[in-house]
């Protein structure tokens, strides 16, 4: 029988248990970047569609009801409703090829593409997610953790800045850090409206689109999504910032006032909504004998369902079927090399310092 004295109890102790652990699969000395879009269903059918809306509307920085006066409106009205339009609206856009949303196609080449500009720094890791959907914002958080990121830049894809977006974007990626032991050192990319990259990427590519046409629109519009207009009596700068990108983007363009026109989309529910609304608008310019319109969205970085279905082929009908005769939706900056070059602009600026 062997006797454990206090000494050999110890020793035993210490080789069982040695110190400092040893951790052989943690990971450290990386940077990571997370690209966050609005959110994408899974699948146009009712199902992903009632999950998807219920995660967006539920958001407290989009409907800032109370509870108690919004979910019943929401579970017993909305979800019963919306998803099957919606849905409708989605296969519309689809893509096929890869049985997904648009949005989460240019989403995912956003980061792909930017990777491969970043290549000369070997332990930057590029990547992307939604804040509503799949993939979310804490895996991907986890993710990048998990291959040794210490420090982290958040991306909310907005360059206007609101309270609907960036906000809730940077919300819930402080919600992921919170459960984490370990957690890395963030930065949050700020909104760059007015960043001369920017400004630059929309006029080459609104240039580009006109330059293709065989006829030349007499009105242009600047289509943003739209905020409640008490949203912006509280302070949210959303408004400011599509104007002052308006603007800047006039000057850029040097067209003569009032070709250039901002107006807003997407209103949803009982409240005013900032204004001049955009279909009310493509229908007041046909009747009042405007024959050729475009219509650009600077507010979202790729074409998605309210790019391609309410404005592509929404505004589009309304427009034609007012009296106008030529209508046309000049894409997104989505991941053309505009695009990608604002993009990068944006991240090698807050990643400096870091690498």
């Amino acid at each position: 029988m062997t006797v454990l004295t206090r000494s050999n109890r110890a020793n035993a102790q210490a080789n069982a248990h040695p110190w400092p652990p040893n951790h052989p699969d943690v990971k450290t000395g990386r940077i990571g970047v997370l690209l966050v879009n609005l959110g994408t269903p899974d699948g146009h059918d009712k199902a992903n569609m009632r999950r998807y809306l219920a995660e967006f509307l539920s958001d407290k920085r989009v409907i800032e009801w109370p509870r108690a006066i919004w979910y019943p409106i929401l579970y017993g009205i909305v979800l019963n409703t919306r998803p099957k339009k919606s849905g409708h609206a989605y296969a519309a856009i689809w893509n096929n090829e890869k049985n997904e949303s648009p949005l989460r196609t240019f989403t995912r080449s956003q980061a792909e593409k930017l990777q491969a500009s970043l290549g000369e720094f070997e332990t930057v890791i590029a990547d992307w997610g939604m804040r509503y959907g799949q993939p979310s914002i804490e895996s991907r958080l986890n993710g990048l953790k998990e291959q040794g990121c210490e420090r982290i830049v958040v991306f909310p894809l907005y360059p206007q800045y609101s309270a609907t977006t960036t906000a809730t974007v940077n919300d819930k990626a402080f919600e992921a850090l919170m459960k984490m032991r370990w957690m890395p050192a963030i930065r949050t990319v700020p909104p760059y409206h007015d960043d001369p990259v920017y400004i630059d990427a929309l006029a080459v590519s609104i240039e580009k689109h006109l330059a293709g046409l065989d006829f030349t629109p007499e009105k242009v519009l600047a289509s943003y999504h739209g905020i409640p207009v008490s949203y912006f009596n509280k302070g949210d700068p959303y408004h400011c910032h599509c104007a002052k990108t308006t603007r800047l983007l006039n000057e850029r363009l040097g067209w003569p006032e009032g070709r250039l026109m901002m107006t807003f989309q997407s209103r949803f529910g009982p409240e005013e909504w900032l204004q001049p609304y955009t279909d009310k608008t493509v229908e007041k310019l046909a009747k009042e004998g405007v024959k050729s319109v475009a219509v650009f969205n600077p507010g979202f970085v790729s074409d998605c369902l309210e790019t391609l279905e309410e404005i592509a082929i929404g505004a589009g009908d309304i427009f034609h079927e007012a009296g106008g005769e030529n209508f046309t939706h000049i894409p997104c900056l989505n991941d053309s090399e505009e695009g990608m070059a604002v993009i990068e602009a944006a991240v090698r600026r807050e990643l400096a310092g870091w690498v």
